[in-house]
């Protein structure tokens, strides 16, 4: 089990991800911004992602602590460390990771002013909450804790590889209000999730009086669903991967959902927005393996049991006994029903104050009313975000600065307090060429020269043609 430790610090170090993308939302130059709000006041006429490059999307984090703390130079050494970590984790910290790949991307606008968008993107998402109780258990064993009761709930993880195919549509109804919405089908290709486990491991004073301590399981229910991975038992590395690449197409398990979002100009100068990102669910009914185990087991010791001297007969065998009697006082039960998983749920929100030079005018041009809001190219603002998980949402709060500084360069800078850390500093630059619209965002900055101290760790990047229905 102590090995295990080491697996999961040591993964963990080069895979920190999280869903939250503050610099990307808002950030309206960028056809990529539709995808976090669909509602988004847009001037395009027409864009197509370069494919495959439109939108590359790595992105992670750890809520408890960064991998530097363990795996620093120190004269403290690392099992210290280690332990030392333990002690600061708890049941609701987590490491996650999320990685996009944006296949296809496109939009236009039509006659009626309706901007129409859509596409294909592969998305992996992944959530490990840290089982304390089985860590302390594992690593310092039960001997100082004789009495507890070791919580085996604490398991909870859930991964999903999926396509997701969508199609969304964006109006400015009037001079204040845009809305938009985004229609989405998923298609899995492999996902495990264990959420809704229970059980106890207690070691206690014998009541018996056949030893000292007795080592009690009661109340076992653990449980792990699984879609797209039994068939995968049997095949080697390659085989594997076409199979798996076989279900992008509709073959797998299949799900609906939509995006919901909206721009609301409150005046020339704020603007408030909103949207739901992934309201929907994936139905799994087909490669569907379920297990389930149930039961309690008391071991107050084992009775060893010699043969005589010289009789020719050997010493049982009490450890394959031991392993037959508490498979008996489990059930392990393959389940091949269907089952249903609610996507996890993103909501974004944001109130901008928006000034500086009028875009497309002068320095203190007194412009016109044309019946629109006035752009500037300047704003401040907050941005919340909130992320549904299995043990609970995971929230952020974000300060930014949005600057335009001509028709070919814009940058947006965050200042983000989250479920990793409260000093996340982050930067997007979108480039304009001609049709060509290039743009990259990354977050924590501030560790950019040492990774290892960082608690999350993002970079996005694409490239476009676009059409601006002002030029």
């Amino acid at each position: 089990m102590k090995y295990l430790l080491y697996c999961i610090f040591f993964s963990w170090g080069f895979s920190l991800f999280s869903q939250n993308k503050e610099v990307l939302y808002g950030l309206d130059e960028t056809p990529q911004a539709l995808l976090l709000n669909p509602g988004a006041r847009i001037s395009n006429s027409f864009h197509i992602g370069i494919p495959l490059i439109s939108h590359l999307h790595f992105n992670g984090g750890s809520s408890g602590v960064s991998a530097y703390d363990i795996f620093q130079k120190s004269s403290v050494d690392i099992n210290t460390r280690i332990i030392n970590t333990i002690s600061e984790l708890d049941d609701r910290d987590f490491f996650t990771t999320t990685q996009q790949l944006e296949i296809l991307n496109f939009g236009w606008k039509n006659k009626k002013e309706f901007y129409f968008s859509g596409g294909l993107y592969q998305e992996f998402d992944f959530v490990f909450y840290f089982p304390k109780d089985l860590a302390v258990l594992a690593w310092e064993g039960n001997a100082n804790y004789i009495g507890k009761k070791f919580d085996l709930g604490e398991i909870n993880t859930r991964g999903d590889l999926l396509m997701v195919y969508h199609l969304g549509a964006t109006k400015r109804w009037n001079k204040k209000l845009t809305i938009g919405a985004r229609a989405k089908i998923y298609s899995s290709l492999l996902s495990f999730s264990s959420t809704d486990n229970s059980g106890t491991f207690e070691t206690r004073i014998s009541e018996s009086g056949n030893n000292i301590y007795e080592h009690l399981i009661s109340n076992i229910n653990l449980s792990l669903n699984t879609s797209g991975i039994a068939s995968l038992n049997d095949l080697e590395g390659g085989s594997a991967t076409n199979k798996i690449l076989s279900r992008a197409f509709f073959s797998g398990n299949i799900g609906v959902g939509v995006d919901l979002g909206a721009t609301y100009e409150i005046n020339e100068k704020w603007t408030a927005s909103a949207s739901f990102i992934d309201l929907g669910a994936i139905f799994h009914t087909k490669d569907v393996e379920s297990y389930a185990i149930n039961g309690e087991y008391t071991l107050d010791g084992i009775e060893l049991l010699f043969p005589p001297i010289g009789s020719g007969n050997s010493a049982p065998p009490y450890y394959d006994d031991l392993i037959d009697e508490i498979e008996e006082s489990f059930s392990l039960d393959s389940i091949y029903n269907s089952y249903s998983q609610m996507r996890p749920l993103k909501a974004y929100a944001s109130l901008k104050y928006n000034f500086g030079r009028p875009v497309g005018g002068d320095e203190g041009c007194d412009c016109l009313n044309t019946g629109e809001n006035q752009k500037y190219n300047q704003s401040v603002g907050v941005q919340f975000f909130n992320m549904f998980r299995p043990k609970g949402p995971q929230f952020a709060a974000t300060l930014f600065y949005y600057r335009k500084i001509s028709d070919y360069l814009t940058f947006k800078t965050t200042y983000t307090a989250d479920s990793y850390s409260y000093n996340n500093i982050g930067l997007g630059l979108v480039a304009n060429i001609k049709i060509l619209n290039f743009y990259i965002v990354a977050n924590n900055l501030q560790w950019y020269s040492n990774f290892a101290k960082a608690k999350s760790v993002s970079l996005q990047m694409g490239l476009n043609i676009i059409i601006d229905e002002n030029k």
